[in-house]
This record gives structure tokens, C-alpha cells and sequence, in this order.
């Protein structure tokens, strides 16, 4: 439970920096005041106040910026742009760390280090070296203490989430749950060997393409010998971000716009397989990870954030990617229960008609205009709106297109999109139908018509034997019925009450009217007492219930 007297200082330096930028509601929760119903700050002041609180909070939300099922489009574009102003940690420092990971002379492994990152982040930072053997290499080296303010910070927001989660806002969300999913993803980013396997699977997955030649395409070399949970040693490519690579100087000669075309289709097509087929997808494809190598091949870095999808999605989001060229309102609502893990009762009409404006403003822009990605962003949106909850691993998805498209129209502003995707459509549609292997697929195929067919005509006997003995059930269940019986039993309820009250005015007027002995007049006087009693009763049952009018 979240406690003043554990990590007090980290959590006053919290404290001040939620009240310096104005946070109300995290403030009252944090010194346990008096809380209305959870609130998020804006998004420019949620920015500030995680760059505020240092590398473990921007790396939240980051994480947080890929989950467009959580968050509205605002937040996402925010945090999605979101970077850690960390300055470099110093050599002392980072040769330290190296000592004690490789527990050996750094001059026994390293020709040259050079002291200077090229480049530092939330969790580490990148210097240039060469092995001993004369291998250039990229070293990332993880940033000393990092890995004690995340188990600190950790626990504090575990703490935090504890308390939220007795809010109808925690119990909508699983808070709880939500936060144990950040933290074990902020964990696996601590672990350098988890991004070096990573690295490694890609490379695989790419090193066999049927849409590209995998010639054009490179993932760096992972160096386990050299490498540790800490410590991450990666082959060097010589190149360039792809937004300043001069095309100019390309080794094939080729014209600079043909060339860009032929980069953005090899790009189109790694991702797509890696989407669609491969299930396993570097998820943060931006500019500063795509780099256009000095021999003319591009080169896919920094393999750290990736997703994951099973087949039974894969189909779906294949289904999905043609319902949103074709702007089918009903296939994506079909499309998107079909994705649901949540089982609860859905407006089918009113999930259309969401679906139906969004896709509205898109009716007159040709194809080549269409922002795949934003359709994709705005679907989750909806499903968050309509409170039925998809896979977590989709806001991954969404992000890795939303970065591919975005990189790949700043590079090739002629890019058409529906031009790159087309020809990998019927491809992924004819794999659907037959699989990789067409005979085994055939083959299952005739084994599941062998079963039917063996089981029909036994089925069929059975049905026959039951409607001619009269056997015959039905088993129907209605989801609106049962309310709907509720409420016609309570209403025959009080209408049966209603009766029998009347009924004893009625005889304790007859009764009072007759009486002439003491005994009367005292049982017409009881029956009008308990009818009153009764009636007011009646009459309070349905002021309560609402429905008086």
C-alpha cells in the first residue's frame, strides 16, 4: 500500500512537482485528502510533469502512448513524441559499469571506446568502439543506478494504483492490473540480452522474404560475447538517418525518386511481413530508427519495443485493413466484437453508426489521401468509447503503422499508400485461404469434411427420432428477457396489491356502514388502518422506483 514512510524523499519530490505544475487530484491523492472522481492532468501538463519527474516516467509514458485503447488521440499524439531531456552520464561513471559487467580490463575487449556518446536516453546511451579483433561496434550501456529508481518508482506508482483502484475509474480500467503490465514492460527494458534476442528474431524473420529481397534489408549483428544484461554490443553501420541520406551518391545510380520509391516499397513491404505473417514486429519504426546505409541497403536499428500477434488477430486485422480501404462501416463493427476480450453486451446500431461518422469525412479524399493509420488510431477510440475492450498488443500495432506511414510519406511525399498495400493484400488473402503449405492445408481440409460427413447422418436420425416422439427442445435465451420479466412481475405484484387494498376498503366500508355492535365498528376500523398503512406503503414503493409517471 502506497505509505508516507516508504521512499519519502522520491515521493516528495513527486509531491512537489505535481503541485508546481497544478495537478489537483493526484495532489489530494498522494496526501491521502478528500478526492473527487479521477481526473488526468492535460496533455502538455501530463508531458511536463513525467519530464519533470525523470528517465522512469518518460519511459511510462511512452508505453502509455501506445495504448490509443486507454487514452484519447491528444494524450497519444503528446506521448508519442515524448523524449527524455537527460544529459549524458560521464565516462568515470559509464567505465565503471563496464569494469564490473565484463569483469575484465576494458583494453582486453575494446581497441577503442570513445568517451563521448553519440547518442543518450531515458534508460541508456550509445558509444562508438571496435573490438579487439577490429570489429566497429555500437555499445549501449545502461545508465548506472537506473535499475534502483525503477524498482523505487515502481513501487511507488504500484501504491498509487492500489488506492485508485477503489474508484469506479480504477475498477474500469483494472488499474491494478494496467500498472503490473507497465512495470513488467519497463523491467524488460532494463534487461539488454531481452533486446539483443529481439534483435536477433527479426533478423531471422527478415532474412526470408517473399515480397523483397532480403539483400536490400539489415539488422545489426548482436555481439554476446561482449554482451551483458547492462550492456549491449551491436555491429556498426555506417549510414544515415533515412531523412538525410543523400540519395544522390547511391551506389546503384538509379534517379533519386526512383530510389525513394524503391526504399518506401522494400519498407512497406519488411513491416507489412513482419505485421501480417512473421506476428513478431518492430514497433517503433520512426526516422531516427531507419537508416540508409553508405552500400545502399537500409538497415532497421534499435529493436528494443516490439509486439507480438497471434494468427487468430493477424486474420482479423488482415480483414480489417480491406473493410478500411472499402470504408464499411459494418465490417469494421463485425471486425471489432470479433476482436473484443470482454464478452459484455454491446449496441451493435450504435457501434455502426460511430463507426459511420468517423469513416464519413473520408468519403470524397481518393485513396491516395486516406491516413490508414488515423482510421486505425480512430477504431480503437471507438471500441474505448463503446467500452468493449480489445487486446493491449493493438496499440503497438496501430503505433508501428502510425510511425511506417509517417516516416514514409516525410521521405516519399508521392507515396500511395493503397499502391504499396495492394499487391500484399491478395497475397495475404491467398494465405489465408490455402497457408504456406497447400497440401497440408487441402489435406486438413478433407479430413474435416471426412468427420461431417461421418456425423451428419447420425445427427440427422437423432432430429428425425425427436420430432416424431415429441422430444423436441429448444433452448433460447433472450439477453433483454429477463429484465423485462422482472419488470412485468413487479408490476402484476402491485397491481395484485392493489386489489386486495381496495378490496379491504371496500369491506371495511360495508362493514362500517352495517355495524351496529362495538365488535364491528372496531374490525371496520382496523381494516381502514391497516389499509391506509398499506397504501401509503404502496404509494412510497413506487415514488422510489421512478416510475410514478
Amino acid at each position: 500500500m502506497f505509505s508516507l514512510t516508504q521512499t519519502s524523499a522520491r515521493q516528495r519530490e513527486i509531491i512537489e512537482v505535481v503541485l508546481s505544475n497544478g495537478w489537483d487530484y493526484m495532489r489530494g491523492l498522494l496526501t491521502l485528502g478528500k478526492v473527487d472522481n479521477p481526473q488526468i492532468p492535460p496533455p502538455e501538463v501530463l508531458r511536463n510533469i513525467l519530464v519533470e519527474l525523470g528517465p522512469f516516467y518518460v519511459k511510462l509514458g511512452q508505453i502509455l502512448s501506445t495504448r490509443p485503447d486507454i487514452l484519447s488521440p491528444s494524450y497519444i499524439k503528446v506521448l508519442t513524441a515524448l523524449q527524455a531531456n537527460v544529459p549524458p552520464v560521464c565516462w568515470a561513471e559509464i567505465e565503471e559499469l563496464l569494469l564490473q559487467e565484463l569483469q575484465q580490463p576494458l583494453e582486453n575487449v575494446f581497441e577503442t571506446i570513445n568517451h563521448e556518446p553519440i547518442a543518450a536516453g531515458s534508460i541508456g546511451q550509445i558509444h562508438r568502439g571496435t573490438l579487439i579483433k577490429g570489429t566497429e561496434v555500437a555499445i549501449k550501456i545502461q545508465r548506472p543506478g537506473i535499475d534502483k529508481i525503477v524498482a523505487q518508482d515502481i513501487a511507488l506508482i504500484q501504491g498509487i494504483a492500489e488506492l485508485v483502484s477503489f474508484t469506479e475509474f480504477g475498477q474500469n480500467y483494472d488499474i491494478v492490473k494496467l500498472t503490473d503490465e507497465f512495470a513488467q514492460a519497463i523491467k524488460s527494458e532494463l534487461d539488454f540480452t531481452q533486446e539483443g534476442r529481439y534483435t536477433e528474431r527479426i533478423s531471422r524473420n527478415l532474412a526470408t522474404g517473399s515480397w523483397f529481397d532480403p539483400k536490400d534489408l539489415v539488422v545489426p549483428q548482436v555481439y554476446w560475447e561482449v554482451s551483458t544484461k547492462k550492456i549491449l554490443v551491436l555491429e556498426w553501420l555506417n549510414g544515415q538517418p533515412i531523412l538525410n541520406a543523400d540519395l544522390s551518391i547511391s551506389p546503384s545510380r538509379k534517379s533519386v525518386e526512383k530510389r525513394k520509391q524503391e526504399i518506401t516499397t522494400l519498407l512497406f513491404r519488411a513491416f507489412f511481413q513482419q505485421l501480417y505473417i512473421d506476428g513478431f514486429f518492430h514497433a517503433d519504426p520512426h526516422p531516427g530508427n531507419i537508416f540508409y546505409l553508405d552500400d545502399g541497403r537500409v538497415a532497421i536499428i534499435d529493436c528494443g519495443m516490439v509486439g507480438r500477434l497471434d494468427p487468430r488477430t493477424q486474420q482479423i486485422l488482415t480483414k480489417l485493413l480491406l473493410a478500411i480501404f472499402d470504408l464499411d462501416a459494418q465490417s469494421c463493427t463485425q471486425l471489432t466484437i470479433e476482436l473484443s476480450e470482454s464478452g459484455q453486451p454491446v449496441s451493435l446500431e450504435k457501434l455502426k453508426t460511430d463507426y459511420e461518422r468517423i469513416l464519413r469525412k473520408y468519403y470524397d479524399l481518393s485513396i491516395a489521401q486516406l491516413n490508414f493509420s488515423e482510421v486505425v488510431y480512430e477504431i480503437i477510440q471507438i471500441a474505448r468509447q463503446n467500452k468493449i475492450k480489445v487486446p493491449g498488443n493493438l496499440g503497438l500495432y496501430a503505433k508501428c503503422l502510425a510511425n511506417l506511414e509517417g516516416t514514409a510519406r516525410q521521405f516519399n511525399p508521392s507515396v500511395n499508400l493503397f499502391d504499396e498495400i495492394k499487391p500484399l493484400m491478395t497475397d495475404l488473402f491467398r494465405r489465408q485461404l490455402v497457408g504456406d503449405t497447400p497440401l497440408q492445408t487441402n489435406l486438413r481440409t478433407i479430413l474435416d469434411l471426412k468427420s461431417i460427413y461421418l456425423k451428419t447422418p447420425r445427427q440427422i436420425e437423432i432430429l428425425l427420432n425427436r420430432l416424431s416422439s415429441e422430444t423436441l427442445q429448444w433452448n433460447l435465451r433472450l439477453k433483454e428477457l429477463d429484465p423485462l420479466r422482472r419488470s412485468v412481475d413487479a408490476s402484476a405484484n402491485r397491481l395484485s396489491f392493489s386489489i386486495v387494498l381496495g378490496s379491504l376498503i371496500v369491506g371495511a366500508a360495508i362493514i362500517s356502514n352495517g355495524s351496529k355492535t362495538q365488535q364491528l365498528s372496531t374490525i371496520s376500523v382496523a381494516l381502514f388502518a391497516a389499509a391506509s398503512l398499506l397504501g401509503v406503503w404502496l404509494l412510497i414503493s413506487i415514488l422510489r422506483s421512478g416510475r410514478l409517471k
